[in-house]
């Protein structure tokens, strides 16, 4: 993946390295119990599993609400010409420039979410975020929240993959421009919609929607690489491939079937690995937000 041409965001607020004062027992909506042992399933597996939870959190709000504990907005701590925050600011200024022009073909303003990069544990308006709970979007305070530790267990999760290295980069972007797609949604009012069916929905109807949800952000993020494919060239040969490998790999039943050795499909919260890639496939060779609505889908 080609990132020289790619246009840099200062929307990233940079918490790494920074003393949060968060006491590790205050974990929002999940135990400190239930952290441990999902820990303890993610070092079993090599990627952490909580990634998969935390659309259905954010959208639930089971994080809870804690805004007054945030660090200042803005505040940084790491350097500027950090090789992770040079990256992480050129996939964000990418879905800028992507999405402002999508957003004005349609007569609407797109506003940009801010990422924060943090390290161990920080504060959200949706709660605790902590490294466990892996990327996710937060739409109280419309801020992507990354700990890039994240990044490094996809490096190590696949062969070919080398630390440190241009190789996950296209993955990496995948993962950003997930969470970037979940704002989208929150922006088209896609979101509210979705969390106001959930208030009285069953727990399988919820998890079904919730589905949908991360499939249309799956979509979303195709859709970026296509407009950003198209103007910059950025994507080298194995980029998709090791993408596809990262949505394959984070498939619901790939991880059920790894942890537990059966699906339980009624549980699923991302969808399959076939679907999660499909979808984002869906996104790049399409470019077209309309292809991405999972929610009419009659195959998902």
């Amino acid at each position: 993946m080609r990132i020289d041409e790619l246009p840099r965001s200062d929307r990233i607020e940079d918490r790494r390295g920074g003393a949060s004062g968060i006491p590790i027992g205050r974990t929002g909506g999940l135990g400190l119990g239930t952290i441990v042992i999902l820990c303890l399933i993610g070092w079993a597996l090599g990627i952490n599993p909580l990634y998969l939870i935390g659309g259905a959190e954010t959208l639930s709000g089971s994080r809870g609400s804690q805004q007054g504990d945030q660090p200042a907005a803005g505040g940084q701590t790491g350097s500027p010409n950090d090789p992770m925050r040079v990256f992480v600011s050129a996939v964000l200024g990418s879905t800028e420039a992507q999405w402002n022009d999508i957003f004005a073909q349609a007569n609407k303003a797109y506003q940009p979410p801010t990422l924060v990069m943090f390290s161990g544990a920080t504060r959200s308006a949706c709660g605790l975020a902590q490294s466990a709970m892996g990327p996710f979007y937060c739409p109280n305070d419309q801020k992507v929240y990354l700990d890039t530790t994240f990044f490094q267990d996809l490096e190590r999760r696949f062969r070919g993959c080398d630390v440190g290295s241009k190789s996950c980069q296209f993955s990496q972007a995948y993962v950003i421009a997930h969470e970037v797609g979940h704002h989208v949604q929150n922006l088209l009012g896609i979101l509210p919609q979705v969390q106001q069916a959930q208030s009285g929905a069953t727990k399988v109807e919820s998890n079904q929607l919730q589905v949908r949800v991360e499939l249309q952000a799956d979509c979303f993020a195709g859709v970026w690489a296509n407009h950003s494919e198209e103007q910059w060239r950025f994507i080298e040969p194995g980029d998709v491939e090791a993408a596809m490998q990262t949505a394959s790999a984070i498939g619901d039943d790939r991880l059920q079937k790894q942890s537990q050795g059966y699906v339980v499909p009624d549980a699923f919260t991302h969808g399959t690995s076939e679907q999660r890639t499909r979808w984002f496939m869906t996104g790049l060779k399409s470019g077209q937000v309309p292809s991405c609505n999972t929610f009419q889908a009659e195959k998902l």
